[in-house]
């Protein structure tokens, strides 16, 4: 048996279900403080960034398709650790360049959080980017070949949030923050 995870609870096993293109799926058992056995779907993720893109008053989003929800979202530019040992700042800057044609020579951390920490250890780390500079937009994947960059006022987010037109976890998290921090 391994050692105490957290609060007293042992993880006994861990067994792959399915390798996939991001994620991994495991069944987790873990023994309880008082002996009791619980079998836990688990999926493990390589993590992600995203960056607020202030550009004057606007903050840039896009949107895009999402096939889990299939239908279009409209986020932070954002995107997976992929790149073995890259920065978390570079992989900002990357996503960046790739979704909106724009690049950020310092970026500053907003937030980091765990998206569902109910059965995935996913964690978010999110970025304020002020000083923006055109760049080529480099698509990568099919999602990215269809985007479109929109631009919207920071006034108008609060708007967007509360009406549900934004929806996505990290996009909600990281306009609040950046508001916050903005002091709007």
């Amino acid at each position: 048996m391994t050692p105490a995870v957290s609060g007293g609870f042992d993880k006994v096993s861990e067994r792959l279900l399915h390798e996939g293109y991001i994620i991994s799926l495991l069944e987790a058992e873990f023994e309880g403080p008082a002996g009791e056995r619980i079998t836990r779907d688990v999926v493990r993720h390589p993590g992600a960034v995203a960056v607020v893109a202030v550009d004057g008053d606007d903050v840039v989003l896009v949107r895009q398709f999402r096939a889990a929800l299939e239908r279009d979202m409209l986020e932070l530019p954002a995107g997976k650790l992929d790149v073995p040992g890259e920065p978390l700042d570079a992989a900002a800057r990357r996503e960046l360049v790739e979704e909106a044609g724009l690049d950020a020579p310092h970026l500053e951390v907003l937030a980091r959080f765990h998206n569902s920490g109910g059965f995935c250890d996913e964690e978010t780390t999110v970025f304020l980017a002020t000083e923006l500079v055109e760049a080529t937009p480099e698509a990568v994947s099919v999602e990215e070949q269809y985007l479109t960059v929109e631009r919207v006022p920071l006034d108008d987010v609060p708007g967007l949030l509360a009406d549900g037109r934004i929806t996505d976890a990290k996009t909600v998290i990281g306009l609040l923050t950046a508001l916050r921090r903005l002091g709007r």
